[in-house]
């Protein structure tokens, strides 16, 4: 009853925009508390939310209202790959001429960080980036990270490792859908009139601070995600520097959209 009815897709879709949602929406979306799988967001001319947290497979969908539960098949049910064909579907089935707005959220890299079967042996050889604030014995340090064991045990940092591995390799299946949502929109003929954003979820560390694996540490670097934007008008290879967060997609995606932005949004 509150920030739902006011975001932006539901200004995008009173403008005309056809709009798509497909993946992770809110951890407990789907809920029978806040309305269960029947709960659309408002503002969404198709949608198919996840129910819960993150998963891989063993999963409810909302599609457009209805309950689809799907196993653990994987050339069925992983949830990467569902979320890509979803997407590729909704730009297949455009009309040539409605003005369109999609977000495909993946819950990859989150825990439990399972790959795709055919990523399962990738990326054997990668490591942890070994910076100076890793596996180190906190001296003075924010309460938060002075605890637990330090330095950590070698059989930690051995099954940390092997977590940083499949956080990559369920990555390589989100490349597989970027690379899919980028093709179909190529041979739609939209891919010169449209904009792509990718971004994500907040920093995430294995073993800096002996902190064995956490999303919340004290430091600035924990705002530092991911935004990358292509589209019209923008240089190949341009960098802005301006402080961003995600509070600015929104009035962004409207001024794309030729809206106004109310100041609660955040600034283009």
């Amino acid at each position: 009853n509150g920030p739902e009815k006011c975001a932006f897709p539901v200004l995008l879709n009173e403008a005309g925009y056809r709009t798509f949602f497909s993946g992770k929406y809110l951890n407990n979306y789907g809920f029978d508390a806040v309305g269960g799988p029947a709960h659309v967001p408002p503002g969404w001319s198709s949608w198919v939310g996840l129910r819960g947290n993150s998963v891989y497979y063993n999963y409810s969908l909302s599609v457009n209202g209805t309950s689809v539960y799907h196993g653990d098949d994987p050339d069925k049910d992983y949830l990467t790959n569902i979320i890509k064909d979803e997407g590729v579907k909704f730009i297949k089935d455009l009309p040539e001429d409605v003005p369109f707005f999609m977000m495909l959220s993946t819950p990859s890299s989150h825990s439990p960080d399972t790959p795709e079967p055919k990523y399962e042996n990738s990326l054997n050889s990668s490591t942890i980036p070994n910076t100076p604030n890793f596996n180190i014995a906190n001296e003075n340090k924010n309460w938060f990270v002075m605890q637990g064991e330090q330095p950590l045990r070698q059989e930690v940092v051995d099954k940390i490792q092997e977590i940083y591995r499949n956080r990559l390799r369920t990555l390589l299946s989100v490349d597989d859908l970027v690379e899919s949502v980028i093709s179909k929109l190529e041979e739609r003929g939209f891919l010169d009139n449209t904009y792509v954003f990718f971004t994500s979820d907040h920093g995430y560390h294995l073993g800096q601070f002996s902190m064995p694996r956490d999303k919340r540490e004290p430091y600035e670097f924990d705002i530092r995600v991911p935004l990358l934007v292509r589209g019209p008008g923008i240089s190949e290879g341009a960098e802005i520097s301006d402080v961003v967060t995600n509070i600015d997609l929104a009035p962004t995606f409207l001024e794309l959209a030729g809206l106004e932005a109310s100041s609660k949004y955040g600034r283009s």
